[in-house]
């Protein structure tokens, strides 16, 4: 069964943010190294947060991004064949908003509205 994977916060100062939650909460908060992809990871500011060791039943990884838009909190649902699952998604009242998409080193990620307008995305991570 699917389970929620990663969650990713978007922050109009990600430094702010970064200082925030690392006090707050305790996070680890540091900024991933980008590879050459001046559009990618370094544009958007891309920090990887760890909330703590992991656990079973809880989700300790995460993301922190430069915001684009008025976007939320995203979550991702880990899935094994994300083909099948964004085939669905329309056939089921949902909206496909960023179609399947290759994020080198992590896999393969899509944005979906659900039949109440929630954002989420979908990752199947990249086989090692």
């Amino acid at each position: 069964m699917p389970n929620l994977s990663h969650f990713m916060i978007p922050a109009d100062d990600v430094d702010r943010a970064r200082r925030f939650y690392s006090a707050l909460l305790g996070w680890t908060i540091e900024p991933v190294v980008p590879t050459p992809d001046p559009g990618g990871m370094a544009a958007m500011q891309y920090h990887a947060i760890t909330t703590g060791p992991a656990a079973a039943g809880t989700l300790n990884t995460g993301g922190m991004y430069k915001r684009h838009l008025q976007e939320p909190i995203l979550d991702f649902v880990q899935v094994e064949d994300i083909d099948a699952v964004v085939l669905k998604v329309e056939k089921l009242g949902g909206k496909i908003t960023l179609p399947i998409t290759v994020i080198p080193g992590v896999g393969l990620t899509a944005m979906i509205l659900d039949t109440e307008g929630n954002l989420f995305g979908l990752l199947m991570p990249e086989k090692k």
